[in-house]
């Protein structure tokens, strides 16, 4: 079992330690085992920390069924002892996060008796799944408030080691089932849950906790949020998209909305309008491909093919054509990736869906269709004469 020093100073940077053994892991990868550790294992939610041992980069931390703790490097250490070096931005950022959803988890439990059924810490936002199948706009709001309020009241958190026998008496977020001894986090006057996670030592430290919205998720509701460091990054991310889009719209940041619904009311009108156009357009088009179609017994044949147009105007221009009787359309588009359509007025016999996936695959496309009207794609435009 490997001593977890992490466990009574998350803020411990440094350390001292004994190698009991390392084991190849494959090419360049070797397992290194330490008789004690700063180094935070995956495991609750939480990733693994990262940094160094005498210099060797620790690349993953891993736990055993054992309770030890595997140190991943890519090259081997020496000597029976080592020193260790947490980065610590990440650590930090990890305690943020985690004590940062302790607090979220208990506002929603306080307020709405919302359960958290899991959770996980990402490395660009985190989520906590909650135990219910409908969460409302203001719900949302009212535990992020709740959770800020008492990161900016610098509340203190604790931990405490207890017993499984002594802990019925102890109000826990959650209840436990193992026996023996539990590691214990607690948030003044607010939360206590067993947790073997890292956390800051007092609530301020989160700095902030931004809800960035939710989600259904297997009948639970998924809600992703932020802390600390992490909102200072999302907001100035998130302000110079704002700022870029304003300056494209030649508007202010307030404005976007109207102007951007203005657009795209705009941008349907223009829609609407072209499309008006293609049909007409269609329709020239197609009396004049009629006009120098090949005739084939009864029959007419139409072979055309578009330098560069889009499937949609292949469409229109096979509706007009197929309007015409005895006709035969083999349309397609010379643009990446190329679009074709088989297509036949109702006289015609011949089945197009079957016929163009007999060619089309022989070229590498794919598609199929009805007897009268087949679609299908070729991922080489210069295939399609």
């Amino acid at each position: 079992m490997t001593k977890r020093l992490y466990y009574h100073d998350s803020y411990l940077r440094e350390f001292e330690a004994r190698i009991m053994r390392i084991a190849p892991a494959g090419a360049n990868c070797f397992h290194v085992f330490l008789d004690q550790t700063a180094f935070y294992p995956t495991s609750g939610g939480q990733s693994h920390d990262v940094g160094t041992l005498d210099g060797i980069t620790v690349q993953d931390v891993l736990e055993t069924e054992a309770e030890e703790i595997i140190h991943v490097t890519a090259a081997a250490l020496r000597g029976e002892h080592v020193h260790g070096v947490i980065d610590w931005g990440r650590r930090f950022d990890h305690m943020q996060q985690h004590t940062g959803q302790h607090l979220l988890s208990a506002a929603f439990l306080r307020l709405f008796g919302f359960p958290t059924v899991s959770f996980h810490l990402g490395a660009e936002t985190s989520t906590i799944d909650l135990g219910t199948s409908t969460l409302a706009g203001r719900q949302l709001r009212a535990a992020e408030e709740l959770a800020n309020q008492v990161v900016f009241e610098n509340r203190p958190v604790h931990i405490r080691f207890r017993q499984s026998e002594e802990l019925a008496e102890e109000a826990l977020r959650r209840r436990v089932e193992r026996a023996g001894e539990w590691r214990l986090i607690e948030i003044a006057d607010f939360d206590l849950i067993p947790c073997g996670g890292t956390h800051v030592t007092r609530t301020g430290e989160v700095g902030l906790i931004w809800v960035r919205g939710l989600e259904k998720q297997k009948g639970n509701v998924r809600v992703e949020f932020v802390c600390g460091g992490r909102v200072l990054a999302w907001a100035r991310t998130e302000h110079r998209i704002l700022t870029e889009a304003a300056q494209l719209l030649t508007t202010g940041a307030a404005e976007l909305p109207r102007v951007i619904q203005k657009q795209m009311a705009e941008l349907r009108a223009a829609e609407k309008a072209r499309w008006r156009l293609l049909e007409r357009l269609a329709g020239y088009e197609a009396r004049a491909l009629l006009a120098e179609a090949e005739a084939l017994g009864k029959y007419r044949l139409v072979c055309k093919v578009f330098a560069a147009t889009e499937v949609g105007y292949l469409r229109l221009v096979a509706g007009e054509l197929l309007a015409a009787s005895g006709v035969v359309a083999l349309l397609a588009t010379g643009s990446q990736p190329a679009s074709v359509i088989f297509a036949r007025s109702a006289e015609v016999g011949a089945d197009m869906g079957v016929l163009l996936r007999e060619v089309i695959t022989e070229f590498g496309g794919k598609g199929g269709g009805k007897p009268d009207f087949a679609q299908g794609s070729l991922p080489a435009a210069e295939r399609v004469e």
